[in-house]
């Protein structure tokens, strides 16, 4: 083992990119549902975000097969977190910009799951 006098650097978290057939769509779809703005964008590659804040990009995979939740035979790797107010109100919303609603709910008096435009399982809940 060595000791090293230099300082560490600085890491910091940036965003999370979800892969996907159609960044554009998906992006038109999170940042109605956000509100957040495209901040970068090219055929292959979208950010959405805010000035000095975390983002979330969208990047084009050619062969993208969607998570099959809750079927585990492609299970979902990661997922967000949506906080809201009104359960009802936020799953209607995202269901009018595009989100489905998939048959099985796991506990859906304290939050919903849904599936984003590319079959992407995320989850709205007021404990967040």
């Amino acid at each position: 083992m060595t000791t090293d006098n230099t300082s560490a650097p600085t890491l910091r978290y940036s965003a999370v990119t979800f892969d996907c057939p159609d960044p554009a769509e998906l992006a038109r779809f999170y940042g109605e549902a956000l509100g957040l703005p495209v901040v970068f964008s090219t055929d292959h590659f979208v950010l959405l975000g805010q000035e000095g804040a975390a983002g979330l990009g969208f990047n084009r995979l050619a062969d993208y097969r969607p998570p099959t939740w809750p079927d585990p035979s492609r299970e979902k790797q990661a997922h967000i977190e949506l906080g809201v107010d009104d359960l009802d109100a936020a799953q209607a919303r995202l269901l009018a910009l595009g989100a489905v609603k998939p048959e099985f709910q796991p506990d859906p008096d304290r939050w919903r799951v849904l599936l984003d435009p590319a079959g992407h399982p995320f989850c709205i809940s007021t404990l967040v």
